[in-house]
Formats: C-alpha cells, structure tokens, sequence
C-alpha cells in the first residue's frame, strides 16, 4: 500500500473520473496555439505526470482522443466536452489539466512556448521561448 497522495478529478459533468498518485514531473504554463486552441483559453495551465501517476478509475469508455500530431494525445468526454487530459508519448508524460483536479496544490514553475503568448503574465517565473533542453527545446529565456 502506497503512502503518496492522490488527487481525484473529473470532466466537467463527471462521467469521467481520474485519479493521479505522487507528485507531478512539472506544473506551470503553456501558451502555444495547440493548447490554446484546445483550451479556447489564453494559456493552459498543466501538470505533468508519470503516465503510470494517472488513473481513470471511472468512465474509460467515454473518453474521446484526438491527435492532431503524434506529440499529444488530447482526451476529453464524449458525454459533455469536457477535457480531461493529453499524453505526450514522446516526452513520456501525461498533462492532467491542473483545473480538472481542484485539490492540487498547484504551484506553477514555469512558462513553456511563451515566444506564441497572447497572454503576457508578470509572474517573475522563467518564461521560456520554447522547452526546456532537457525537454528537447531550446532552453532560451524570454523577458517578461
């Protein structure tokens, strides 16, 4: 029996039910067109994960998956729209939506793809061009 903490989270009407364990790999923020397409949002705030840490404990059968390149596979339920989360098989990660599990403690410490912003955010949290090196991005810090 595992003494990590877990956190339960939903899709918007519930029907899909994620769990994940531990801590996440990173919490911050992206502001590339995909996500913010996804999101109809201005920049999309994630937590990434372990893929082994994520856990649909309910409603698998709902889930929807759209792949608009083999980077991320974004799920979301067939019942009400929700979006629930992506997977990024290249990376070896899965990006639960930080707003899908309420009871996280989250503590942004980033900002990815800032060189797309539409959204500009003083923060003081590092704003990267694109990811990290060891991510396979450039590393490159922008200005607030």
């Amino acid at each position: 029996m595992s003494d990590e903490k877990s956190y339960d989270g939903s899709c918007f009407c519930g029907a899909v039910q994620i769990r994940v364990t531990g801590a996440p790999a990173a919490m911050g923020y992206c502001h590339c067109e995909s996500c913010r397409s996804w999101s109809a949002g201005p920049v999309n705030a994630f937590t990434l994960w372990k893929p082994e840490a994520v856990e649909v404990i309910q409603g698998q059968d709902k889930i929807g998956t759209y792949h608009k390149t083999p980077n991320s596979y974004r799920k979301w339920c067939q019942v009400c729209g929700g979006h629930v989360f992506s997977e990024h098989p290249g990376l070896g990660l899965t990006d639960v939506y930080a707003a899908v599990i309420p009871d996280l403690p989250y503590e942004p410490t980033v900002h990815v793809n800032y060189q797309e912003t539409k959204l500009r955010i003083r923060d003081g949290l590092p704003k990267l061009k694109d990811f990290p090196k060891e991510m396979g991005g450039s590393g490159i810090l922008l200005d607030e």
